[in-house]
Parts: C-alpha cells; sequence; structure tokens
C-alpha cells in the first residue's frame, strides 16, 4: 500500500510531466524550463525518499 506522500509525489509527478508536454506542444520555451526544472525537483525528492518513478508510459 502507497502512503500518503508518496501518492502525492507520483501525482505531481504525472502532472508535471503532462504540463511539460503541453508546453512543449505550444512552444512555450519559457514553461518549458519552468516545468522541467519543477519535474527535476520531484525526481530528486522521488530519489531522496526510495519512491521508484517509472518512465512515462510504462
Amino acid at each position: 500500500m502507497m502512503d500518503a506522500f508518496t501518492a502525492g509525489l507520483l501525482h505531481r509527478i504525472r502532472t508535471t510531466q503532462t504540463d511539460l508536454t503541453r508546453a512543449r506542444e505550444t512552444g512555450d520555451d519559457y514553461l518549458v524550463d519552468v516545468e522541467q526544472a519543477e519535474l527535476d525537483d520531484l525526481h530528486r525528492l522521488a530519489a531522496e525518499h526510495g519512491v521508484e518513478v517509472s518512465a512515462p508510459g510504462h
């Protein structure tokens, strides 16, 4: 069973990945940078807490 921290973190990662894809599709370079930085931070946080994050689409 997944705890609330892990579930919340994985949800934020999925949401940020979606937002990043949308920013890339619309050509918003600034938003791409913002979303990529957020995604990097979330992945770092996941790694620090031993949360396994699967690649998108897996």
